[in-house]
C-alpha cells in the first residue's frame, strides 16, 4: 500500500531524500503499524516525539491505512 510520508525538523536526516514537512510517497506491506514504519524508514523511535495520521496523533501500534498521510515529528526543545 502506498503512504504519503512528512517528516519534520532534525528527522529528515535519516532518510536522505527527504526535504523538511515536504511530502514523499512510501510503498509500505499491507498492516503496517505506525512503529513498523519509522523501523522501515530508519528512524530512530527515541528520536521521534509524536506521529500524526491524517492530522490526528496516534499511538505507535496504530495500523496505516492505505492512503494515509503520516507527519513525524522529533522533541523540540525551547526556551
Amino acid at each position: 500500500m502506498q503512504l504519503h510520508v512528512k517528516l519534520f525538523a532534525s528527522m529528515v536526516r535519516h532518510v536522505p531524500a527527504a526535504q523538511p514537512g515536504i511530502p514523499f510517497d512510501a510503498e509500505v506491506p499491507d498492516g503496517l503499524t505506525v512503529e513498523a514504519l519509522l523501523k522501515r524508514l530508519g528512524l530512530p523511535r527515541e528520536e521521534v516525539r509524536v506521529v500524526f495520521i491524517n492530522g490526528r496523533a496516534r499511538p505507535m501500534e496504530w495500523v496505516l491505512q492505505p492512503n494515509d498521510e503520516v507527519g513525524i515529528f522529533p522533541a523540540i526543545g525551547g526556551g
